[in-house]
């Protein structure tokens, strides 16, 4: 079932499309070809797999000339799942044959064994994953590649050096607009185990004291909540949040009485059933049976 991780790491490259030809030419070196335009167009694959067989996203990219250059596949994966070794294959077979272009699959998992898994066996195209993703520490870094610095607070935010590549992360969000920024905290957080929470929030209430804060004024907030109240308030909001994101990509409009249903609902596994429902849903109907 699709969390709050899956779908705004999903929503990431929805909304930067240059995203997923960016990290394949600097963190693969893979000769992308040159392109002027990048494009979501997971609509059209709709219409070329069955349901089972439904991406998580797929990019065209096209040259000055409007040419299709190059489709990507991209698929997040949070935990091993045999199936898809089948129907990553498929993906890349049908894609080709239909556009008539190279097709590459983009596999993103941020846990090292389930990228481990993901890379072996068959030749399913790239897999980003910790061993490629490197632990952005320095600030500069991180603002220039906010969404890669995300990814690599998750993928290495509980090593050794956690904490700076996640305080380096959490720099960089300032950068964003105050939802994007929420929700990409949101995801890093929940990422940490337990101890690296504890730190994180003990660095922020030190160095609040001391007036020497470094935490974008977001995040402060955040923090200040979920020290005081827990952060499960912050958790079902994101999952809110990117509810309400995916209806809105999906171009499905709610009744002012299923928004205050989403806004109302306190329960975690449901607003994540929601989210799934999105996916091949026409109506509001369909999200919130």
């Amino acid at each position: 079932m699709p969390t709050l991780e899956h779908n705004g790491i999903v929503e990431m490259f929805r909304e930067n499309p240059e995203l997923a030809p960016h990290f394949m030419t600097t963190l693969f070196h893979v000769d992308v070809p040159p392109h002027a335009s990048a494009a979501v167009v997971e609509s059209s694959l709709d219409q070329l797999l069955p349901v089972e067989f439904r991406a998580d996203l797929v990019l065209e990219l096209r040259d000055a000339a409007g040419a299709l250059v190059l489709a990507i596949v991209v698929e997040v994966q949070r935990e091993e799942d045999r199936d898809k070794k089948y129907s990553w294959p498929v993906y890349v077979a049908v894609v080709r044959a239909r556009k008539r272009c190279d097709t590459a699959v983009l596999v993103v998992a941020t846990d090292a064994v389930v990228a481990a898994w993901a890379a072996e066996d068959i030749d399913l195209g790239l897999v980003l994953g910790p061993t490629v993703m490197p632990a952005i520490t320095d600030l500069a870094e991180a603002e220039r590649e906010v969404e890669l610095a995300v990814l690599a607070a998750v993928a290495h935010g509980n090593d050794p050096n956690g904490m700076a590549v996640v305080q380096a992360a959490v720099h960089a969000l300032a950068r964003l607009d105050l939802d994007h920024a929420a929700v990409y905290f949101q995801i890093i957080y929940d990422a940490l185990r337990e101890p690296m929470r504890r730190a994180l929030e003990a660095l922020v209430m030190e160095r609040q004291t001391q007036g020497k804060a470094t935490f974008p004024p977001f995040a402060q907030k955040i923090f200040e909540r979920g020290i005081s109240e827990g952060f499960r308030d912050g958790e079902l909001q994101g999952k809110r949040d990117v509810l309400f994101r995916l209806l809105a990509r999906a171009g499905i409009a709610l009744s002012d009485e299923q928004r205050d249903r989403i806004l109302a609902c306190e329960d975690g596994t449901t607003l994540d059933r929601w989210a799934e429902n999105v996916l091949g849903a026409k109506t509001a109907a369909d999200v919130l049976p």
